[in-house]
């Protein structure tokens, strides 16, 4: 194991990965880098990273920042709960830990986002404690590496292989060496183990079995939904809602509407969804156009229609907040990527 140890660090030192968390030892940027890196791409994250650790600096800036501000500059990311769970974990370090962020795993594992592979990488990489950060990435890794077979034991028998491979070496450079190496070379398909600096070790490429140990999961045909909303224009001034904090695109601002019924035509729907959200009654006018938008597990298709607001007292009954704006301000809120797309077909100012 020592040699291995030995090998896989030396291979990792010589990468030219120059992510901007890998020169981090504050624990709050590393744990910023992993919550961005939950469930997305390290090119996708970056500028993310980059953009947020520029403007809040420790966990008083985030703590003391607004949601919106926060979803704002989340905006296009996805996974929004990350932004919620990270906004709500500063302010709980703020008044339960005096604004020091904790450095045991009991303290990590109770906080909003933090599950064990996180709370294993935070504390290996900012602490240098033998916590392994276990995946599927890593779990592929292992199995293939010491041709581990009970697929259901994969989990307690990867921890036990790589805390001995921590043995005597950094645990947070184990863990992040084979975060590069299940990523860039023991891939899921094709993978090159023809410049895996562990091949003379792993026992299913011995055993030519690597295609064995694959751990993907058969993925679902993705749902598409039409979905129909309205641009709503009062005295030149039109009309969006904030989405309920937990759910998809929790505290994200939209336009009003909903899903179509297989009954209805689209202005049916339009007038229904706009009365049952807001108690209003519009005018729906022309249609200014469709989109499709692909979100992590379904799509949709987006009509929209220019509407006139006609009567009713104004209510938010399925969102938390309703706000009249000028098209000048629509800049200044969080909205999805299709909502965004849809503002794009209109001539709304530098949406």
């Amino acid at each position: 194991m020592n040699l291995i140890s030995k090998k896989l660090l030396a291979w990792y030192k010589q990468q030219t990965h120059k992510f901007p968390w890998r020169s981090q030892t504050d624990i709050y940027k590393i744990w910023i880098s992993e919550i961005m890196l939950q469930q997305t791409q390290v090119k996708t994250a970056t500028p993310y990273y980059n953009i947020w650790t520029n403007k809040y600096k420790n966990v008083h800036d985030v703590a003391n920042a607004k949601i919106d501000e926060i979803l704002k500059i989340w905006e296009g990311f996805g996974y929004y709960q990350r932004a919620h769970n990270i906004h709500d974990t500063a302010k709980i370090i703020i008044n339960n830990y005096k604004g020091v962020f904790p450095s045991t795993y009991a303290d990590l594992i109770k906080l909003k986002g933090i599950g064990d592979y996180t709370a294993s990488a935070i504390l290996s990489i900012a602490c240098h404690q033998m916590y392994p950060a276990i995946d599927a990435n890593l779990k592929r890794v292992i199995a293939r590496l010491m041709g581990i077979t009970n697929f259901k034991q994969i989990t307690s028998e990867s921890k036990k292989h790589v805390l001995e491979l921590m043995e005597n070496y950094n645990p947070g450079e184990i863990n992040q060496a084979f975060m590069d190496l299940g990523r860039e070379i023991c891939k899921i398909k094709s993978p090159k183990c023809q410049v895996c600096p562990l091949q003379h070790f792993c026992v299913a490429k011995k055993e030519n079995l690597i295609s064995y140990y694959t751990f993907k999961k058969n993925q679902k045909k993705k749902p598409t939904y039409n979905v129909v909303v309205g641009l709503i224009w009062k005295k030149n001034k039109i009309l969006i809602s904030k989405r309920k904090k937990k759910g998809l695109l929790g505290g994200l601002w939209e336009l009003p509407g909903g899903k179509k019924h297989r009954s209805e035509n689209n202005i049916t729907c339009l007038e229904r969804e706009i009365n049952e959200e807001l108690d209003i009654k519009v005018n729906v006018k022309h249609k200014i156009g469709i989109i499709n938008h692909q979100y992590s597990h379904f799509g949709v298709k987006m009509t929209a229609y220019n509407c006139n607001y006609q009567s009713g007292k104004l209510r938010p009954l399925v969102s938390d907040q309703v706000k009249w704006v000028t098209p000048k301000q629509i800049k200044n809120f969080p909205f999805p990527k299709a909502t965004h797309k849809l503002f794009s077909l209109t001539e709304l100012c530098n949406v």
